[in-house]
This record gives structure tokens, sequence and C-alpha cells, in this order.
């Protein structure tokens, strides 16, 4: 395993402990936020990504838990976080056509700002998680891996409620939800190799 695998520096672990901690508190904060607003306006890219926001909750608490453990450890907790960050994708996939089926149009403006907010919340996740991206091999990878990818796709949900305003058509809506899917479907690979690889150093 190389040094940035390891823990040398105890108040850099107290430091990551502590970002992690309130890293998780902002995701989960804002999950109730924009699920709520998602059920409210029928909107398949908010549905998304506040499940990616419960996701990104539970895989902060997950490395707050396991920063103590071994390599080898980390690494087979490392492909479980991978397992976590695909199921967005797959619930989104249902969302999505259901709201097909349906032609629902979600609400614009509502739609718009909440966007807006998930971008100032990744953001600012993604800013703490950025100095400790190496620090813990797969697990805070995962973390840092997940808030920017959401940044991107905040922006894109901020364009989908400025397209559905303008054209008040469904597709603008179901296409981010369906981008936000594939994101974190490639955010899932990309965690699950670097814990694969990880995996194997350790056993070497």
């Amino acid at each position: 395993m190389s040094g940035d695998d390891e823990f040398p520096d105890i108040s850099e672990n107290r430091a990551l402990r502590l970002t992690v901690r309130n890293v998780a508190a902002l995701n989960l904060t804002y999950f109730g936020i924009e699920f709520a607003v998602a059920l409210a306006i029928g909107s398949v890219a908010l549905f998304a990504d506040s499940v990616d926001f419960l996701e990104d909750g539970a895989v902060n608490l997950l490395i707050l838990a396991g920063l103590g453990f071994s390599a080898a450890r980390r690494a087979k907790l490392g492909m479980l976080l991978a397992a976590i960050i695909l199921f967005p994708a797959l619930a989104t996939l249902w969302t999505a056509w259901q709201n097909f089926s349906n032609g629902t149009v979600p609400e614009p403006v509502p739609l718009t700002a909440t966007g807006l907010g998930a971008f100032a919340v990744n953001f600012i996740c993604a800013r703490l998680l950025a100095p400790f991206r190496t620090a813990g091999g797969s697990l805070t990878r995962a973390a840092f891996l997940s808030a920017r990818n959401d940044v991107i796709a905040n922006v894109a949900i901020v364009i989908a409620g400025l397209l559905t305003a303008a054209t008040a058509s469904t597709w603008p809506d179901l296409i981010v939800g369906l981008g936000i899917a594939a994101i974190n479907a490639g955010a899932a690979h990309e965690v699950y190799e670097a814990a694969r690889a990880e995996h194997l150093a350790a056993r070497s």
C-alpha cells in the first residue's frame, strides 16, 4: 500500500473525521428538503438527486465508521460503497418510466430553486472533502467523487428548470434525471476499481 492510504498524522485523522461528519449532516439535511420538493412537483431530476443526497450521507457515515479499519477492511467497505452509489441510478430509472408514462411536467420555479440549493450544498461538500480525497483510499475517494459529480448534476438541474419553464415539456427533467443516473453509475465503477486495487494490494 502507498502512504496515501494510511493515517500517519493524528491531527489529520481528527480533521478528516470532523469533515466527514459535517458533510454527512449537510447531505442528510438537504435530502429531506429535496425529496419533499421532488414529491410535491413530480420531478425525476430532483428525485434522483435527493436519493443521491441520501446515498452521500450514508457513504460518509460508513466512512466515519471505517476510518479505523485496516487497509483490507477499508477496501471491502469501498466495494460496498460502490454498490450504494449505484442505487440512485436504478431508482431513477423506475421513477423516469413512471413520469414518462404519466406525462408529468414539474413546476419550473421550485425545480430551479431547489437545484440551486443543491448546487450550493454539494459545492461546499466538495470543497470540504478535496484536501482529504486520498487520505483514506477508496472511502474518501467515494465521498469526494459523489460531491464533485453532484455539483455537475445540479447545474444540469437548474438548466432543466429553465428549459421546463420555456417549453412546458417533461423531457428536460427526464433527460437530466437519467443523466444523473449515468453519472452515479460511472462513479460506482470508479470506486469499485479503486477498492479492488486496494484489496489486491493489501493481500500482497
